[in-house]
């Protein structure tokens, strides 16, 4: 099954955010069988970041939960909110 996981920023955590990043890009580069698509929310100038989504891929919403817990911008404490639901790949998805 997959999850689209979306991630707020906490406001004033850009020092926090890239600090982590090579931190958090090995961490997806070490997992992308179970996170084939993931990237930063950008503001409309694109000049900051302000958020991630992430599509996992998961028996269950704990299971993403686990991964997502190992994410070193989770340890830094990066993120205000993050909502986690369950998704049906329809265009685009991977031959199964």
């Amino acid at each position: 099954m997959h999850f689209i996981v979306s991630c707020t920023d906490k406001p004033d955590h850009m020092a926090v955010r890239l600090e982590n990043r090579p931190a958090h890009v090995e961490f997806l580069k070490a997992n992308a069988s179970s996170i084939p698509v993931a990237g930063p929310y950008i503001s409309i100038d694109g000049t900051a970041m302000l958020g991630s989504m992430l599509i996992i891929e998961a028996e269950s919403v704990e299971a993403v939960e686990a991964i997502l817990a190992q994410d070193p911008y989770a340890k830094a404490g990066l993120f205000e909110a993050v909502s986690i639901k369950p998704w049906k790949w329809v265009i685009g998805a991977p031959q199964a």
